[in-house]
């Protein structure tokens, strides 16, 4: 079971990394992730990658993983609703958006969930990092 949850905060710290770097380059003009890129992101989209992944990176350090990675699914799980439900290229009138942020929300809402919720939820009492 300890190995499980290894491999939990594992993948947290693998998805926080990524999202803040994600959340940097959104603000780097590049043609993937920017305001013209093929996943347009705005100045709150960048801050809202840049925050989940320092929520994956404490979520880990604090050996949460696995309740952190469960919140976080269920959050852009309803993102990914909301962004589909939405009309325009804008969520909630301050996040920009395009179909191509559309669908990398819904599927990494589906990974978290699988990951979230196959991961058994009790979490023995550790030391953070010894």
């Amino acid at each position: 079971m300890i190995e499980r949850h290894w491999n939990a905060d594992v993948l947290a710290y693998i998805f926080g990394l990524i999202f803040i770097v994600v959340g940097i380059a959104g603000f780097i003009p590049n043609p993937l992730v920017s305001d013209t890129g093929v996943f347009q992101v705005n100045g709150a989209h960048n801050l809202i990658h840049i925050v989940t992944g320092i929520l994956f990176v404490a979520g880990a350090y604090f050996g949460a993983s696995v309740w952190t990675i469960r919140a976080i699914a269920v959050l852009y799980t309803i993102v990914a609703i909301v962004g589909f439900a939405m009309p325009g290229n804008m969520l909630l009138g301050a996040v920009a958006m395009n179909l191509a942020d559309r669908w990398l929300h819904a599927a990494f809402a589906a990974v978290l969930l699988l990951v979230g919720f196959v991961t058994p939820a009790h979490e023995p009492m550790r030391q953070a990092h010894q």
